[in-house]
């Protein structure tokens, strides 16, 4: 019975969200106020306070709110207006051509870092471009957000569930095996990405708007501003990059570089303020305080954190644990119905966890499911003896939990920030207009993936990964030329 209301309350939240009706924040807020008064009125204990609270990532709420500070304080230093002078110089103030740069510089940096914290530091220039451009600014944000997800896939450390996954002895992965089994099918996505992101936005990024506007791409003669707070500030930034690429090494969560990163970021701001200006106690607002009270998008982290407690109650009443063990009996009944061979098995077994992983993580917030999934992989491992090529369940769990994350607004952190940071900017994309678009990218994702995985399976993954590589060169030397013989219009 506690699964089933907690199953009624997503839906409703889910309805809710979809409807647009009131403020997306309200939603969660008033899902986890039904929950708790049902814990606490009635027989049906579906989250206690006090799990509550360990269902809560801090992790993931520090970290953002570091990143949102950092992106703050570079704001002072005028440097987003100036990198999209020089990336607008670059495209020749052709939208298509800025996408696509938008759309590649966010999914490869995603691969190296955190999904959230790319889709931070991109946003800002995205924003910027599409202003300067008169574009609608959905047609590179919604892009830019789908390739942090797609380009997070692709690597250990891009996306949390590949995170669990690396990390679970069970797998016996390594970070080499994740670059070289999923960067080819990720990378034809982003291309697949780009291409469908033209067409689902023909009048502002498709062919209709692949021409040069020189006017736009002239210089706004924006300058860097505070260079030394600049400078400081990007060396702090390498280190914190630093910090996340090996937490898997120093065992460090992602947030505790991010917010020692941030504090001596506030500290040297303060320092160099300090150095030129004699503030009175009425004006110590240039700083800190200025930072949290506009760069730190307090409706987002309260849009998660009460997201979380509603996720947690689906794990304390056991309700992923039961669609995860759902799973595994459907893919038991379907190889003994059909009578298939081992193999067939197998990759009936893989493409079940890719579309089941990629329809829950649409709704559900994939490290949960993740983590009650790993168990159940390396369970059907282990009864279906498939030896080595039983790592291909592996790539499907990844696949479809980092994937599936683009179909909703709520499907992967990095949706909720970038939605959260437009709507601030006076520009609001409901979940319905996302849900469009996201869905019908994750479907393109999740198709790639499956043709990926049978191939992976009956042609080996040597074979197909080395081939894809030679072909994706093939098809990047050939756009290279074609762009350097074109002329400018």
């Amino acid at each position: 019975m506690s699964q089933g209301l907690v199953s009624f309350i997503l839906v409703i939240v889910f309805a809710g969200l979809a409807a647009d009706r009131v403020h997306r924040v309200l939603v969660p807020i008033g899902a986890v106020a039904l929950v708790w008064t049902i814990s606490y009125f009635t027989p049906y204990r579906l989250i206690s306070f006090d799990a509550s609270m360990q269902a809560i990532d801090l992790n993931v709420i520090l970290l953002l709110a570091s990143m949102m500070a950092l992106v703050g304080v570079l704001k002072t230093t005028n440097v987003f207006p100036w990198a999209v002078d020089r990336l607008l110089e670059r495209s020749r103030g052709n939208p298509s051509r800025a996408a696509t740069l938008i759309i590649w510089f966010t999914g490869i940096l995603s691969a190296l870092l955190d999904n959230v914290t790319t889709v931070i530091f991109a946003y800002p220039m995205a924003s910027e471009m599409a202003r300067r451009l008169r574009i609608n600014g959905s047609a590179f944000f919604l892009p830019m957000v789908m390739a942090a997800n797609i380009g997070g896939t692709a690597t250990l450390i891009g996306d949390p569930p590949n995170v669990l996954i690396g990390a679970d002895p069970r797998s016996g992965l390594s970070f080499m095996d994740f670059i070289y089994n999923l960067a080819v099918p990720c990378t034809v996505m982003m291309l697949l990405l780009v291409l469908f992101s033209r067409r689902y936005y023909a009048a502002d990024i498709g062919p209709a708007a692949d021409r040069d506007h020189d006017g736009v791409a002239t210089p706004t003669g924006a300058r860097l501003q505070n260079v030394p707070l600049l400078r400081t500030t990007c060396w702090i930034t390498v280190g914190i990059f630093a910090g996340f690429m090996t937490h898997t090494l120093t065992g460090m969560p992602v947030s505790v570089p991010a917010v020692i990163g941030i504090a001596v970021i506030l500290f040297a701001q303060d320092f160099y303020y300090l150095r030129k200006h004699r503030p009175t106690p009425e004006e110590r607002q240039h700083g800190v305080l200025s930072i949290l009270e506009k760069d730190i998008e307090w409706p987002t982290l309260a849009f998660f954190l009460f997201l979380f407690v509603l996720v947690g109650a689906a794990v304390s009443t056991g309700l992923i644990d039961s669609l995860a063990q759902g799973l595994g009996w459907a893919i038991d009944g379907v190889g003994a119905a059909l009578s298939l061979s081992p193999r067939a098995t197998l990759l009936v077994a893989a493409l079940l966890v890719l579309w089941a992983s990629g329809l829950l993580s649409a709704v559900i917030d994939n490290i949960p499911y993740t983590a009650v999934t790993i168990p159940l992989v390396a369970s059907l491992l282990h009864r279906l003896d498939a030896g080595p090529e039983g790592q291909v369940l592996w790539w499907a769990l990844a696949l479809g939990a980092c994937l599936g994350g683009n179909g909703t607004l709520i499907g992967a952190s990095a949706n909720v920030t970038v939605t959260g940071l437009a709507e601030k900017d006076g520009k609001r994309i409901s979940f319905n207009e996302f849900t469009a678009f996201g869905a019908r990218v994750t479907a393109i994702t999740l198709l790639v993936s499956s043709v990926y995985l049978a191939l992976w399976l009956y042609v080996g993954s040597v074979t197909v990964n080395v081939a894809g590589a030679i072909v994706l060169a093939a098809l990047l030397a050939t756009t290279l030329v074609r762009r350097r013989s074109t002329p400018r219009a």
